[in-house]
């Protein structure tokens, strides 16, 4: 029972619990005098009905309190579920709440690590248990050390590096530890470089990489290294998504006072329902999880940390063309 929940105020809360027991004592001795008893049996039945009221209206206040305390003692167990009866106008009312929000985002925040460690967990094992399985096969004579095992081998060690790199990296990222270093380069420059970065790993797979960039070029003032590693990524996906003799486009312009930066494949696209989730970590859709040579869908997740850093977005933009376009704008 909270009888007082619609009061605003727990000073105002408590001069009426005031109230009520002086009350209720005025009243009760009143009665006993005219009835004629005792005034020490009428003292003690008057202090015990106070009691008993200022204990009944305390409850009420006190309740969310009781269940802030409770709820407590369980996430220091680990369990975050617990929520409290945030009904009151006051105080207590408005802690109750925030405590329900906090509690919120500390179990959201505890799922994300769980399934960080799960995820982590599962992308190790697959390298490792590859690079096992092939070393156990040498020690037992099973296979012959030649030039493609080797190669096999290394290629295994690579995706273990990239993963760990691209671990420490989004790390860094949540805990704000990166800076960005703000300088002018052109986005011409800058889309270059890239093309340069991965042309001989597109013409592996029989994939060209294209350039467009408006005239005259935009300038960024941006991280030129940390933009580089999002058009990296970003390319990287491309080519890993877009078929044998296809191409994969890089475009720079600008739009309504922000720098665009857009990276198009031919590959089979993101479907609608997919392209917010892309950006998590450790996303991948079922195409991509069905893939031999699927990444560890952290590539796009670092990129939206990046644009954020510089106070810009990244989203999936649909193409009537099929394919997947990805666009970063930045405020000029």
């Amino acid at each position: 029972m909270r009888p007082l929940d619609f009061l605003g105020s727990i000073k105002l809360k408590l001069g009426v619990v005031i109230v009520a027991a002086v009350a209720v004592t005025l009243v009760v001795v009143s009665a006993g005098a005219q009835l004629g008893a005792s005034f020490v049996i009428t003292g003690l039945i008057a202090a015990a009905l106070a009691l008993a009221l200022v204990q009944l209206l305390a409850h009420g206040m006190t309740f969310p309190l009781r269940q802030m305390v409770e709820a407590s003692r369980a996430m220091a167990r680990g369990d975050y579920s617990r929520r409290v009866t945030a009904t009151s106008r006051d105080e207590v009312g408005e802690l109750a709440r925030a405590f329900n929000s906090m509690a919120g985002g500390l179990e959201q925040l505890d799922r994300v690590r769980r399934d960080l460690v799960a995820n982590a967990s599962h992308e190790l094992r697959t390298p490792i248990g590859a690079l096992q399985a092939r070393l156990e096969n040498l020690v037992d004579g099973v296979e012959t050390a030649d030039q493609q095992v080797f190669e096999d081998l290394l290629r295994q060690v690579g995706r273990l590096g990239d993963l760990v790199k691209q671990l420490l990296d989004l790390s860094k990222l949540e805990s704000g530890a990166v800076l960005i270093e703000r300088s002018s380069a052109s986005a011409g420059d800058l889309i270059g470089r890239v093309v340069d970065d991965w042309r001989a790993h597109a013409s592996e797979r029989d994939i060209r990489l294209q350039a467009d960039v408006e005239q005259p070029q935009p300038v960024l003032e941006a991280d030129e290294q940390r933009l580089r590693q999002v058009l990296g990524n970003l390319v990287a996906n491309a080519i890993r998504h877009s078929p044998g003799g296809g191409k994969v486009v890089l475009r720079a312009g600008s739009r309504d006072g922000y720098t665009r930066l857009e990276v198009e494949d031919e590959g089979p696209g993101i479907p609608p329902a997919e392209a917010e989730r892309v950006f998590e970590r450790f996303y991948r859709s079922d195409r991509a999880r069905s893939s031999d040579d699927g990444g560890s869908g952290l590539g796009l997740a670092i990129a939206h940390w990046i644009v954020e850093l510089h106070g810009g977005s990244i989203s999936v933009d649909p193409t009537s063309r099929g394919g997947c376009r990805i666009v970063v704008e930045l405020p000029r």
